[in-house]
Parts: structure tokens; sequence; C-alpha cells
């Protein structure tokens, strides 16, 4: 019901900001703030709406063989122009060998998006550092920022909804406050893992853990999840998946 008046809204303002160069100025930013503001509105609606089919045990799994060096590339690509906007450099490591893990391959996209954001977005323009790999029962990746890190306690608040380290930022930042606790809820579903750590001043890491065949007990990450100095690490995400639906091959 409120895409509805959501869509007639957004067409009256893309007209208003095409035109806005025949504006006065003043009236010509207004369409852009305009625009900006639809943006965000358009991006908190649809993350409210999967929260809410997460909270309703609606949401499945539609499964494919997916290699998360793929998504870890294809990820670090587009978002690439938020990367150079913050001026951050972000880098992609991954093994010669395939990292497959039978998944959900846009809830995985969606996952590994949400963190590379994040760490771009609380980076302060140094590097970020993505990190795959994969073990004999479990597939995993780390995103590992510079930036401002967790404060103690932080380890624990990271995840909830609508939380945010500095509520200063979210302005600057963007975004809905939502995209790590979505991260979480798909990470769940696939019977994953997803931790934190970090340290104030020292950065954060953040890392995925996947079972390579849904619905298989999750083993030990083969990846490391430390930060220097960190404050103890919180896992969040359990054992139980649902996942009826497709098999195919992506990546």
């Amino acid at each position: 019901e409120l895409r509805t008046p959501l869509t007639t809204v957004r067409m009256a303002a893309d007209l208003l900001h095409d035109a806005r160069a025949d504006f006065d100025p003043v009236t010509a930013r207004s369409a852009e703030l305009l625009q900006g503001e639809l943006d965000r509105f358009e991006g908190l609606l649809t993350d409210l709406l999967e929260i809410s089919r997460f909270d309703a045990g609606a949401a499945v799994l539609a499964l494919d063989d997916v290699d998360l060096r793929s998504v870890a590339r294809s990820v670090a690509d587009s978002t690439a122009p938020l990367a150079t906007q913050r001026g951050t450099r972000v880098t992609v490591s991954v093994p010669d060998v395939p990292c497959y893990a039978e998944a959900d391959v846009r809830r995985v996209d969606r996952i590994v998006r949400n963190l590379m954001v994040n760490a771009i977005n609380y980076g302060e323009g140094r590097d970020v550092e993505v990190t795959v790999a994969t073990g004999k029962d479990a597939v995993a990746l780390t995103v590992r920022d510079h930036g401002v890190g967790l404060k103690r306690g932080e380890e624990m608040l990271v995840f909830n909804r609508f939380w945010r380290a500095d509520p200063a930022r979210a302005r600057t930042r963007g975004g809905t406050g939502l995209g790590l606790s979505i991260a979480v809820e798909d990470t769940t579903l696939h019977g994953g893992r997803l931790d934190a750590c970090g340290a104030p001043g020292k950065g954060s890491m953040f890392r995925l853990t996947l079972p390579r065949r849904a619905g298989s007990r999750l083993g030990e990450s083969p990846l490391a999840l430390e930060v220097a100095e960190p404050v103890a690490p919180v896992t969040v995400g359990g054992p139980y998946a649902r996942f009826p639906g497709s098999r195919g091959h992506t990546g």
C-alpha cells in the first residue's frame, strides 16, 4: 500500500529533477534534495519489507552452487564508485581453487554488499581488505577496515536493527540502519555465522561463514577473525535454515 503513492511521488520528483536546470538555484536545489530523500525512503521501505518477511518466517532460499570468489569480485566492482567517493581502496584476495557453497546467490550477494558498504562508509578513507577462503565443510569471507572501529560493547549492538555507532554520521553516510540486521537474517537462513570484532581506532572485521552444503553442520571457519587489540568477537546466526528451492550453478 505504501508503494502506490510512493510511485506517484517518484514520477513527479523525477520530472522536477530532470527539469531543474530551468529553475532558479533554490528551487533546483530543492528538487535535488527531494530526489535524494526519496531514494533514502525507498531504500528504507525495501529493507523494512525484507525484515517483515523474515519476521513472518516467509523467507526461503533459492539454492545454487555459488562461488564466493565471484560474489566478492562482483560486489567490489559494483561498490567501486562509493569507494572512490570515500577515497578508499578495496582489495579482494581469493584462492586459486573455487569456493563453492550451496546457497542463494541473491542473498549472499546482499550479505557481502552490506559488509563492504559498511566497511567503506566507516573506514575513514583507509584500505578495505576482502578475503575469501574455503575449507572442508565451510567457505568464508572477511571484510576488514581500518577506520573508527568498535568500542567495547558495541560488538554486541552492531547487528541490532537501526543501531548506529555514531548517529551523527547517519546523514553523511546514508543507509537505513538495517543493512547488517538483514545480513544476519540472510546468514541465519543459510545456517551460517556472521562474526564481528574490532577496536577503537584499529578498525573492525566482519566474517561470514557458510556451510558448503545446505543443511549440513557448520564446521570451523577457514578464516581467522582478529583485529589488533580486539574486543571479544561476537557471533550471530545459527545452524537452522529454510532452503526449499532450485539448484543450479552460479559463479
